[in-house]
């Protein structure tokens, strides 16, 4: 199976976006012919051309919080996949907000099925179990579990630290947070580097990559935010980059069996 995850942008804040000094175009993560975009953000179609991602292969978009960092450009993405509706398919995914103020009727009817989902819920897609989890944030969403037959990824998206929080990402294999702020800088439903430390501490994945960064973050320099993580907690942590592509195959449980057999 042919698997990549793809950072089309890592910006987590108005003026980064706005600056033009990160993209703000989600991520994808293609597992064979199938392929999740996660939050597409502003200029998500501009970051996907940058990133060599095709959005017409796109079979579910996913918004996982009420934040125009996380819908701005749902609607473009599925005008792009769908051809304008011309080539009607895929799957949208949100919670029953976005659904409802968000997206528009016309991009409803361009796709096969919209899916509203709470925390603690599951979907099948393909061979690909989906799992919402929770946040600890005021604006309503989910985090999101994939759970592969070769790995289990989960990611954050926006949410403070809580310990419950951090505990429905165990067993994850990669584990990617939303990180706005560097140190133990506070900002209202975000992590900081502080929060990140004790959920990698918590769930020990075998990659941990923090993304989603703000302009405090940015200035302190993401890739020594994370080298600090690793020094702190003995896993394997990096700082995403706006194009970054990684082989989850690398990390999977599977794969590290075989290294044990052999």
């Amino acid at each position: 199976m042919d698997a990549k995850i793809v950072f089309l942008g890592t910006g987590g804040d108005a003026v980064v976006i706005g600056k033009g000094l990160l993209g703000c175009g989600g991520f994808v993560l293609k597992l064979g012919d199938t392929q999740f975009h996660i939050d597409p953000g502003p200029n998500s179609l501009a970051d996907a051309v940058k990133s060599k991602v095709n959005i017409r292969a796109n079979t579910t978009i996913f918004s996982t919080v009420y934040d125009m960092l996380h819908f701005n450009d749902v609607n473009a993405v599925i005008a792009a996949m769908t051809y304008d509706g011309f080539d009607k398919k895929g799957v949208f995914v949100s919670t029953e907000e976005i659904v409802e103020n968000v997206l528009l009727n016309k991009s409803k009817r361009n796709v096969e099925r919209v899916i509203s989902l709470n925390p603690e819920q599951r979907l099948g897609i393909e061979d690909v179990e989906i799992r919402t989890l929770p946040l600890n944030n005021k604006a309503y969403g989910f985090g999101l579990k994939f759970i592969t037959d070769r790995f289990v990824l989960s990611y954050s998206s926006d949410t403070e630290y809580s310990r419950s929080v951090a505990k429905s990402y165990e067993d994850s294999d990669i584990l990617i947070l939303n990180v706005q702020q560097p140190g133990d800088e506070k900002a209202e439903g975000m992590l900081c580097r502080k929060d990140a430390e004790k959920i990698i501490s918590i769930v020990k994945p075998k990659l941990a990559i923090i993304t989603h960064f703000g302009l405090k973050m940015w200035k302190a320099d993401p890739i020594y935010e994370a080298r600090e993580l690793q020094r702190a907690t003995g896993c394997q942590v990096i700082a995403a980059k706006d194009g970054l592509a990684i082989s989850p195959l690398s990390y999977s449980a599977r794969s590290k069996q075989r290294r044990l057999m052999f």
